[in-house]
This record gives structure tokens, C-alpha cells and sequence, in this order.
């Protein structure tokens, strides 16, 4: 198990790119299996889990070349459909949660998919229903062994109708749009999720040749085609990422400049952070941050009361970046809710911040109320471990602004959503060591 090391306290200056989008490419890489042309993909991002997808894509029979560092070709015009029934794949499949979206492209285009119940962070309940549920709406047959929990869908052919989704899943809503861009007629998905990187996997679809109406929007209509083709295809830049250097920069008094981040793809992030207090500047293409030397204050509501901060579906504020509005409170003047809806585990990792001597109270699993320190009382250096992706780099900026030399174990939860963190961090000037 690896660890970091870092010596905190230190401020930062400089300029980082954000990677790719790890949301959008577990998304895109799966929807290369509706095509048996040449599909290239740009900005790969270089990190275990979407790693974990191109090795279980290349078990699958996918024609995998890597061009340059985040830029790979893939053609799926020649798979072995009996890597799905075998002992491999239950193990492969259930190393990371974007596996479940190989199910659709693969029922539509081959009548079946299949996949063992897939991993990912440990953070709350994470239901399967909404992806299932509309494969079986578009004509598929279920079946489940619960004792080797293995999923699976099967359909001689797939019909177009009308569903209203229960939740506005994203993975769900791309599994149903890449299973109905080949099926017959007409299917139209209401209270579908229009993430950025739902609408970046519609585009893409419609460049290979299917027919998506409403991308953008919470209604899609897909008139079916019976063949996709090849295309080329650019990531954005992920929007978790460049939220994590927002609040780097404002824990440890750093001026930063994140370059190119696709402004018009952020959506609420940047006035989520103005509202915390936090400069956020628009340089062209570029986010700005200057040192907050004196510190940063968090906004009430118009009427006085506690300023809340909560998650919702796109256009609303995304969950992934709760915990490092959770933990840049931390150092605020003033107070704040935050009210994590979806995840009921997400908030447990403050007892660590509370060790560094974070003001937090732990309202329940979904809210905490946080007590900003002004930095009159900077954190305390600790020992902690990474308990998911989004924690774990929450953590990490709680160290890089603490005082001492703090470690996190574990970090392979952070590998799995940020590309060479360390060496990245150590560019702008942070005392971060990785020690395996």
C-alpha cells in the first residue's frame, strides 16, 4: 500500500493543466464497442481506473494502439464474447464501477452483456435499477445469479420507447442511449442526466453516425440507425480536478493559474467557490486564483441565515466536489452546511479533519456543519488514510495546509482519479513525497 508524505504548510505558485475527464472517459472508451471501425480518442487520462477499462477492453478482443501519451486508437471489429462468461472477467469486472457501462453498447450490438457486480469508492449505496431498468424497457431480458452476483441482459432485438427515469443517473443514461442508438424506431429517455460528459458521448454517437435530439437537455430522443461508424474524439478536461486545484489554492494562500478548462463546461463550480469567499478569475480559457494572504469569507443567504451548499444533477452542483468545499471551509471565516444528498458514507472521512482540529459537527451521514478558523488555528499535521477518490484528494489538500509533516495511506484511491498527482503538485512547488 503507498503512501505520501508531505510537509505542509508551504505556498504554492505556478500553472497546471487539469487531465482529461475520468467521468467522460469511462463512458467513451465503452461506447468504441458499438463500431467495428477505428475509433481515436484524445486526453486520455492516465489513471488507474480508466487503465483498469482499456485492459479489460483489450481482454474483450478491442484492437488497442497508443499514438502518444493520452491519445489511443480502438477497434472492436474482431471480440471474443466468450472473455464475458469467464472466471477473468467476474475478477476484471469488479475492479472498477465504470465496467457496468460495457453492458449496453455490447446488448446492442452483439443481442448480450454482461458484468459482476462492479467495485468502485466505497461511499454509499450505489444502485444498478436505473441502468437495468432500461435495458429491459428496450425490449432485454434480465438475469441475475445472486450467489456469483453476475448481471446480465439479453435481447434478440431492441425496440425504441418512452421512459422516465427513476433517477437522472449519468452512467445509467449513457448504458440506455448507447443501447438505444442501434435498436428499432424511436426511444425517448425523460429526466435523463445532461452532465457535460453525457452530452460529450452524444456528440460523439451522433459524429459516428446515430441520431440524438435534445443533447443538453434532461430529454433525449434517439431515432435507432442499424450501424455507428469510426470517429475521432477529444476529452474535456476534468471538472473535479480543476474544482481540487480551486480549493488548493485558497488552503494554502497560493496563487495558481489552471489553463485551459473549457469555461463554458463548468457550469456552477466557479460561483460555488465565489460564495465560499474564493477569487475565482476568468483569464481567457484560464482560471486565475490569487494568494488569499488575508484570508477568505463565506457568504450568508440574502435573509442572513447559514449559507447551504448541496449536491444536485447537472446543471446543479456536482457531489464529487463536496468534500473539498467541505474541507476549504475549514480555513474560511464564517460557516457553512453542506448537505451531501446522494452518498450517505461520502462525509465520514471528517473525523480526520477533525483530528487536524477542523471545526466540524457531523449533523448526520448527509451534513456537516463546518466552523471556518480564519487561519487564526491552521490544521494540524496527522496520520490519515484515503478512504475514496474524492476524500482522499480532499485529505491531501488538508495536509499541503497543515502545519508539520502529515501522511496518507492508501492512495492508491487517489491514483485512481488523478494522473501523477505528486509530480504534478511538486512542479507548483509542494513538499510531497510518494512512498511505496
Amino acid at each position: 500500500m503507498g503512501t505520501f508524505k508531505i510537509e505542509g504548510g508551504h505556498q504554492l505558485k505556478g500553472s497546471i493543466q487539469p487531465q482529461g475527464a475520468k467521468n467522460e472517459a469511462l463512458q467513451i472508451l465503452c461506447a468504441v464497442l458499438l463500431t467495428p471501425e477505428l475509433v481515436t480518442i484524445n486526453n486520455i487520462p492516465d489513471i488507474v481506473d480508466v487503465n483498469k477499462l482499456i485492459s479489460l477492453l483489450r481482454k474483450l478482443g478491442v484492437k488497442i494502439e497508443k499514438l502518444k501519451h493520452g491519445t489511443y486508437t480502438f477497434q472492436a471489429d474482431n471480440l471474443n464474447l466468450d472473455y464475458l462468461e469467464s472466471d477473468e472477467f467476474k475478477i476484471d469486472g469488479r475492479g472498477l464501477r465504470g465496467s457496468i457501462m460495457i453492458v449496453g453498447p455490447l446488448l446492442a450490438r452483439f443481442g448480450k452483456g454482461y458484468i459482476p457486480k462492479p467495485g468502485g469508492d466505497k461511499i454509499g449505496r450505489r444502485r444498478l435499477d436505473t441502468h437495468f431498468e432500461g435495458l429491459i424497457n428496450l425490449g432485454a431480458k434480465f438475469r441475475y445469479s445472486k450467489e456469483e452476483q453476475f448481471y446480465g441482459v439479453e435481447a434478440d432485438k431492441l425496440i425504441g420507447t418512452y421512459m422516465l427515469l427513476e433517477e437522472a443517473s449519468v452512467t445509467g443514461t449513457a448504458n440506455i442511449v448507447m443501447a438505444a442508438v442501434l435498436a428499432e424506431g424511436k426511444t425517448t429517455i425523460y429526466n435523463a442526466a445532461c452532465e457535460p460528459y453525457l452530452q460529450q458521448l452524444c456528440k460523439m454517437l451522433n459524429r459516428m453516425g446515430a441520431r440524438i435530439s435534445g443533447v443538453g437537455s434532461n430529454m433525449l430522443i434517439i431515432d435507432g440507425v442499424e450501424t455507428l461508424g469510426g470517429t475521432d474524439h477529444t476529452m474535456l478536461p476534468d471538472m473535479i480536478e480543476i474544482g481540487s486545484w480551486i480549493g488548493l489554492a485558497a488552503m494554502t494562500k497560493s496563487e495558481l493559474t489552471i489553463t485551459n478548462v473549457s469555461w463554458n463546461d463548468l457550469g456552477v463550480i466557479p460561483n460555488v467557490f465565489r460564495k465560499l469567499g474564493i477569487t475565482v478569475e476568468r483569464q481567457g480559457d484560464n482560471i486565475f486564483i490569487p494568494a488569499h494572504t488575508n484570508g477568505y469569507e463565506i457568504q450568508s443567504f440574502i435573509d442572513g441565515s447559514i449559507l447551504t451548499i448541496s449536491d444536485a444533477p447537472w446543471p446543479g452542483f456536482t457531489p464529487d466536489l463536496l468534500s473539498i468545499i467541505l474541507v476549504v471551509a475549514t480555513q474560511a471565516r464564517g460557516s457553512v452546511l453542506v448537505h451531501q444528498k446522494m452518498f450517505e458514507s461520502r462525509l465520514f472521512f471528517v473525523d480526520k479533519l477533525i483530528d487536524m482540529g477542523a471545526k466540524i459537527i457531523l449533523c448526520d451521514p448527509h451534513r456537516a456543519t463546518v466552523i471556518g478558523h480564519d487561519y487564526k488555528s491552521t490544521l494540524k499535521a496527522t496520520t490519515m488514510t484515503s478512504p475514496d477518490i474524492r476524500a482522499g484528494v480532499s485529505l491531501l489538500i488538508a495536509a499541503l495546509s497543515a502545519k508539520g509533516t502529515s501522511t496518507i495511506q492508501n492512495i492508491e484511491q487517489i491514483d485512481r482519479g488523478y494522473e501523477r498527482i505528486d509530480e504534478r503538485l511538486r512542479a507548483i512547488g509542494a513538499k510531497i513525497e510518494r512512498i511505496d
